[in-house]
Parts: structure tokens; C-alpha cells; sequence
């Protein structure tokens, strides 16, 4: 009966139907499969849902003890979106992915939390959950948003946040929601075309056929029931203090990343801000191993200074 009742609500995501969550999860098992393999899964409660999450590495066993990575995933998917980083990042830290409740993935949604005092609080339940109390937190696109909105409001156990073109700096425009569309449109091209139109598209969904097949599914699957973010204003963006840093891809159409570059160090204080080249909305998956490196080397930075110095804004 709870089963049904939240099926029936209108205001949190939902499946479609039971036979094609399964094809998901199967869909998602094969792009999880291209990263590094879980260490193990758990669910945890919090009063917005279950939010179920991956643990992976370290596989130095003396880097147990560091600040974990908590990475948070964009809107439509789930934390198999991290498989060319986790290899990566567990290899140095204890990594955590947690699926968001209301996107496709293995989380359980009963409550609305698109607000922003309800977002962090659900993030602030979700870490408390899996008794971290110090993290790196990590997030792209909606996560982005996610985790910018979470310095702002609950930056307690905060050791530093990364934003992957995120949301949450400018209002979603129209341009950002054609390219959406156009690219789940040509997910449906000929196999000979689709490498053409990733590199047109900036999109790799369309080159990773696993990823690509796990994306058409979601979009069968499940029903996303939030709005877009609303942009954090200037002064809500100048009352972090968390050390923080921002990639986006120089070719992005959810942000500016000109406009980004200048505004964000200028208003945080300590923040890093740089463009990846040759990159749209996706530079974590298109340079896993630049933006691993960079993304690593700055939680040392932080970890070792209590802060991140100003490096200013530069171009990758």
C-alpha cells in the first residue's frame, strides 16, 4: 500500500512500471560496469526517501582514513554517470555515490525536496546517515546545483565542494533545453552517424552505447517531478566560505563559461574557477583524466591548508 500511494503522487519522480525499472537497473549495471566496481551498496533513510548509495575503494588500504569524495549525479541519471571517475578518485580516497532521490536509480522518493532548505537538509540527513562528518563534495549539472546550494546553506562538514558545469549560476535557458532534446533525438540516428553527432553535439551519451541505451531507458522509465533550480544570487554565491572549485566546458550551454570564469572567484572568496577545452556540458566524461587530476589535486590542497588558495580563474 505505501508502494502505491507514492506511486500515485504527483509532486515526487516516479517509475513508469516495475518492468521497465528492471530494464534500467540492467541498463545501469552495464555502465557501472565500465568504472571501478563497488566495495558495497546500502540505503539510507532520510525524511525525503531512501537514498541509496555506492561505496568504492580506497585501494590503498593507509588511505582509509582521509576525507571522503561524496559525488552527486545530474538530473535524468544516476551515480553510474561517475564510471570514468571513480577508478580514479578511489584510488587515492573513500568515495561515496549517492543516487538522488527523484532521478532514475535505486533511491526511493516520498517527499518533494527541490526547495533549497529542503535539498540540503535531505543532503544533510543522507551524510549523516553514513556517518561522514567531513567530506569533499562533488556534483554536476543538477548536482552542481546541489552541491553550490549546500556551501551556501548547511557548509558545516564541508572540507570543499567541485561543481561540473553546474546549475544553480545561471537561470536554465532555452538553448540548454534544445541541445537536450536534439540529443536524445539523435540517440535514435543510425549507428554510422551517431560518432558525427556526438562531436556535433558535444554529447557522449551518443559515443558510449552503454551510456546511451541507459539514457534512452531512463527517459521510458521514469518521470521527473521538480522544477528547474533557480539560480543562486550574488549574495547568496559571496556567503561561501567553503574552499571551492568550478570546471565547466568551454563549450556549455548551461552556463557562460566566460561570464562564470570572472564572477565566481570574484564573489567567493578563495574560489577556483577554469574552462576545459574542447568540452561541452560533460568535461568528467570527456576528460576523465584531466578533471580527475585537477579534482584530486585541489581536495589536497584543501585538506593540507584548511583552504584553498586563490588561484584565480584560468583556462584548462
Amino acid at each position: 500500500m505505501p508502494e502505491n500511494t507514492t506511486r500515485a503522487r504527483r509532486d515526487v519522480g516516479r517509475y513508469v512500471n516495475d518492468a521497465l525499472r528492471e530494464r534500467y537497473f540492467a541498463a545501469c549495471e552495464a555502465v557501472y560496469a565500465l568504472g571501478a566496481p563497488a566495495r558495497s551498496e546500502t540505503d539510507v533513510e532520510t525524511g525525503f526517501g531512501t537514498t541509496h548509495v555506492y561505496r568504492y575503494g580506497p585501494t590503498d588500504p593507509a588511505a582509509e582514513g582521509r576525507t571522503p569524495v561524496v559525488l552527486i549525479h545530474g538530473s535524468g541519471g544516476c551515480s553510474a554517470q561517475w564510471y570514468p571517475n571513480t577508478r580514479a578518485l578511489s584510488a587515492e580516497r573513500p568515495v561515496y555515490a549517492l543516487d538522488t532521490p527523484g532521478d532514475p536509480g535505486r533511491s526511493v522518493h516520498r517527499e518533494p525536496m527541490w526547495q533549497p532548505e529542503r535539498a540540503a537538509q535531505w543532503m544533510d540527513e543522507a551524510l549523516d546517515a553514513l556517518g561522514l562528518d567531513r567530506v569533499h563534495l562533488v556534483g554536476s549539472s543538477y548536482g552542481g546545483w546541489l552541491v553550490i546550494n549546500q556551501a551556501h546553506l548547511r557548509p558545516g562538514r564541508l572540507a570543499s565542494v567541485t561543481a561540473l558545469d553546474p546549475g544553480g549560476l545561471e537561470k536554465v535557458g532555452l538553448r540548454f533545453f534544445v541541445w537536450i532534446f536534439a540529443s536524445l533525438f539523435a540517440t535514435f540516428a543510425p549507428k554510422a552517424l551517431r560518432p558525427r553527432l556526438a562531436a556535433w553535439l558535444e554529447q557522449p551519451v551518443l559515443a558510449v552505447p552503454e551510456l546511451r541505451a541507459m539514457v534512452r531507458t531512463g527517459v521510458r522509465a521514469f518521470r521527473i517531478r521538480r522544477p528547474a533550480p533557480l539560480p543562486l544570487s550574488d549574495g547568496q554565491l559571496g556567503s561561501i566560505r567553503t574552499p571551492f572549485y568550478l570546471l565547466m566546458g568551454k563549450r556549455s550551454l548551461l552556463v557562460h563559461p566566460q561570464r562564470q570564469l570572472e564572477r565566481v572567484p570574484r564573489l567567493i572568496p578563495g574560489a577556483r574557477a577554469e574552462i576545459v577545452a574542447a568540452t561541452g556540458h560533460g568535461p568528467q566524461i570527456d576528460h576523465p583524466d584531466l578533471v580527475n587530476a585537477r579534482m584530486l589535486e585541489f581536495m589536497e590542497d584543501a585538506d593540507s591548508l584548511g583552504h584553498f588558495a586563490n588561484r584565480g580563474a584560468v583556462e584548462a
